[in-house]
């Protein structure tokens, strides 16, 4: 099948952004309450970038652990999923990988950190002993051709240098492809047979080898920080998580070259992402797709079916969190998966009641932990 034009598709998919360790624990929250809800199991795609990627990548592979009882609600979720995720969480990664990767001649910080997914995560299994159904797509940046690379069980590639069907690739270097934050930890090069790619249709870079022999591949979120480009059009239902960083106001940007110039490549990303923002909201509103979008920074009083109390400065305060990939603390970990949770009920069950298989009444994961 041509990449890129699978057709729409019955089915719920299911699409995590980037935003490091932060995005990690608010997905946790998430799935934990799509779980509760019976939506986890009906599942067709989760598409992911960046932390989104490192826990569809812990989900991807011990989702044949995971046990669906009655409605469709796996049973033990905490313990496969959640409990891994935060301990991960606990740990510096980003500067170490980093510092490591400097002295290593033979192995960049991205290989490094792909190393930690499979010490502490158990991701060095290959995307062909993924599960069918779900299907996993882990979507990172390709530095030479400026289009998204997607590694996923059926293949990877790009539309414009072509596929490689059943990749061999592990679940670790797809996550960490995928999670490598430029300048730091990207890129994450590749050495692979060429010859393994096959031509695409409209693969009009396939027949120049040098872009199909090293590829150099960077954070999903460089071009797509929500990960909506794989599931957009092909689904009839759409669910999309926004853990990235928001925009940040600045009066002082002043006549500092690099400052500027960073706030330039700020203006830029987040143009870009405003616009798929208000791409999906239209697609719902107008009745070609059906779903629900929540983000980092949502008012909880935005849903009519708000539920759990959220105040104000307490959203304000996580959305800050950082992105880094180093250790968060008990109340970081706790108050994210909460919020994560609290925000994803309000959403489903105010623009995508359908989806819900299993009654299940809302109550914080950690409730010592309120969010008010």
């Amino acid at each position: 099948m041509p990449f890129g034009n699978e057709g729409k598709q019955a089915g719920i998919a299911l699409a995590l952004s980037g935003g490091g360790f932060r995005a990690v624990l608010f997905h946790v929250g998430v799935l934990w309450r799509l779980n509760e809800l019976g939506v986890l199991g009906q599942l067709a795609r989760i598409s992911s970038v960046s932390g989104g990627s490192i826990a569809s990548g812990l989900l991807a592979v011990r989702w044949d652990m995971l046990h669906f009882g009655a409605h469709g609600v796996a049973t033990n979720f905490d313990d496969e999923i959640v409990a891994p995720l935060r301990r991960f969480c606990s740990l510096d990664l980003d500067v170490a990988s980093v510092i490591t990767g400097a002295l290593n001649p033979f192995k960049s910080a991205g290989e490094e950190l792909a190393d930690e997914y499979r010490k502490h995560l158990g991701m060095g299994v290959s995307l062909q002993a993924l599960p069918e159904a779900p299907r996993f797509v882990f979507n990172s940046t390709n530095y030479a051709t400026g289009t998204s690379f997607r590694f996923s069980r059926p293949y990877a590639g790009d539309y414009r240098i072509g596929l490689i069907w059943r990749p061999k690739f592990d679940v670790a270097t797809a996550v960490a492809c995928s999670s490598a934050f430029p300048p730091l930890l990207a890129p994450v090069e590749l050495d692979v047979d060429p010859d393994l790619f096959e031509h695409s249709p409209g693969a009009d870079l396939w027949e120049k080898a040098d872009f199909r022999r090293r590829l150099q591949l960077a954070d999903g979120g460089v071009y797509d920080n929500l990960g909506l480009e794989t599931v957009w059009g092909r689904y009839e239902t759409v669910l999309c998580s926004d853990a990235g960083r928001p925009f940040e106001l600045d009066a002082g940007v002043g006549a500092f070259a690099p400052k500027q110039l960073f706030r330039v490549m700020d203006i830029g990303l987040n143009q870009a992402l405003s616009l798929r923002k208000r791409m999906l909201i239209n697609e719902y509103q107008s009745g070609r797709m059906k779903g629900a979008f929540w983000a980092i920074n949502t008012p909880i009083t935005d849903y009519r079916a708000g539920g759990l109390p959220v105040s104000p400065e307490k959203i304000a305060d996580l959305s800050t969190i950082r992105t880094r990939l180093d250790r968060f603390r008990e109340q970081e970990q706790c108050e994210l998966v909460n919020w994560g949770y609290a925000v994803s009920d309000a959403a489903v069950r105010s623009y995508a009641p359908q989806v819900i298989a299993a009654l299940s009444e809302a109550g914080l994961p950690y409730p010592d932990y309120p969010l008010v």
